[in-house]
């Protein structure tokens, strides 16, 4: 293969180089393409085709239905590791060994404890507030608390910066839930696990023993170690480009919550559910809406089917619609709405039209079902998709600002008016 590429502009012939990743994916590098051609851009809406960086993290193949991280298959991961050693492996490049593990747990658990003052300002919003602009807001308001920034040459100052916000994080997402349902607000338990302490912190009532269910740390666990990263998406290239301003982590974390909060990124399970509850509402009849879904000139949607990046199959749905199973299962929930939802799920696994296309049940369709048998609110789905991004999130920032990669800013093709005169009030 050449090592690089020819592009001809008027006449005018271009070379630029080309990278190739340890994957074998190619890339033209046009870094100096402004330069050199004396103005000439690119432009791809949407960044489809488009690298933004260099990294180490993810590896992503949809066509072929491929996800890993650091080099280790999701398939492997989820059966064989808890969450924070792939929040380990993820932020720090490898699995930790028995100490650093040990280590990383104890140290994220001095960290639990958020300041008193926070609860101020998470009083100060009205039950109605959507829990993402909550966590967003909370997230970033950590900033105040912990006001100096991260030396990001040091990797001691870096190091307490990530257990810090692993730590604050999951008291964030549970105090957002029970301030929505009036609960009063809980630090946790540290002779828990992580994940452990993560569903006492949200479940646990005040009247009451909590009794945690292995068959639900299980499938939580699972659910955030798929979530935890997939490479440069919405809310991670925006973590990545406000971090390049040198902006701290907790402010970029919360501007990718913003990011993760829209319907078409981490809103997805959440529509999926309101998707469901319209079915019910209007009788139940999965075979009338599998027929709308097929029919291209009726607007209905089935959410939670296929992906924009795996043009096969969703790898982490393979996982977790076996957690899926376990937990209606073990829960002998009774549900209209799950029930409509197995039924989607057996007519999409086997109906031609879905089958022949790999329209099959996505990571979003069955963290929704998983979520909902929990007892978790419908509006709370994308919460608990940005806590287990939360790793993966960290993990961008802190390699993009160790490359130290330069300020993010796009150029456009302008579009607008040509130069025109200023026309008086009285003339317009």
């Amino acid at each position: 293969m050449s090592k690089t590429a020819t592009l001809e502009i008027d006449g005018k012939k271009y070379e630029f180089p080309l990278i190739k990743g340890t994957e074998n994916e190619v890339a033209i590098d046009i870094k100096t393409l402004r330069g050199v051609t004396g103005g000439v851009t690119t432009i791809d809406p949407g960044f489809k085709n488009t690298g933004s960086c260099e990294s180490a993290i993810t590896f992503l193949n949809g066509e072929e239905g491929i996800l890993r991280y650091r080099g280790y298959s999701i398939e492997e991961l989820a059966e064989k590791a808890d969450f924070l050693e792939v929040a380990f492996l993820l932020i720090f490049g490898e699995l930790p060994n028995k100490e650093e593990l040990e280590k990383f747990q104890k140290d994220i658990k001095e960290q639990s404890v958020v300041d008193d003052d926070i609860k101020k300002i998470l009083d100060a919003f009205p039950k109605s507030a959507h829990p993402m602009g909550v966590l967003s807001s909370l997230t970033s308001a950590l900033t105040a608390f912990n006001p100096s920034s991260v030396n990001v040459d040091s990797e001691e100052e870096m190091y307490k910066s990530v257990v810090r916000i692993l730590g604050k994080f999951p008291v964030l997402v549970a105090w957002t839930m029970r301030k929505k349902q009036g609960l009063p607000l809980d630090y946790g338990d540290n002779s828990l696990g992580y994940v452990e302490n993560i569903l006492k912190m949200m479940f646990k009532k005040p009247n009451e023993e909590y009794v945690q269910s292995p068959i639900l740390v299980n499938a939580l666990d699972k659910l955030l170690i798929l979530h935890a990263d997939h490479e440069q998406n919405c809310s991670t290239s925006t973590v990545r480009i406000v971090g390049s301003a040198h902006t701290g982590l907790f402010a970029s974390i919360s501007s990718g919550i913003s990011a993760l909060w829209g319907p078409l990124h981490g809103g997805a399970n959440q529509a999926v559910l309101e998707m469901l509850s319209g079915i019910e509402e209007d009788g139940g009849d999965t075979k009338k809406y599998m027929a709308k879904a097929k029919d291209k000139n009726d607007p209905f949607r089935l959410m939670g089917f296929g992906h924009r990046v795996y043009k096969n199959f969703d790898p982490r749905a393979k996982i977790i619609k076996v957690a899926a199973d376990e937990v209606l299962g073990d829960l002998g929930v009774e549900d209209p709405i799950l029930d409509i939802a197995k039924g989607l799920e057996k007519e999409a696994l086997e109906d031609k039209y879905f089958v022949d296309r790999k329209l099959y049940p996505n990571v979003d369709f069955y963290s929704g079902i998983i979520y909902r048998g929990m007892g978790i609110p419908t509006d709370m789905f994308t919460v608990m998709f940005a806590l287990g991004r939360l790793p993966g999130w960290i993990a961008q920032w802190r390699e993009m600002r160790l490359r130290k990669e330069p300020i993010g800013r796009p150029r456009q093709i302008y579009i607008g008016e040509t130069q025109r005169a200023f026309k008086d009030i009285k003339n317009r």
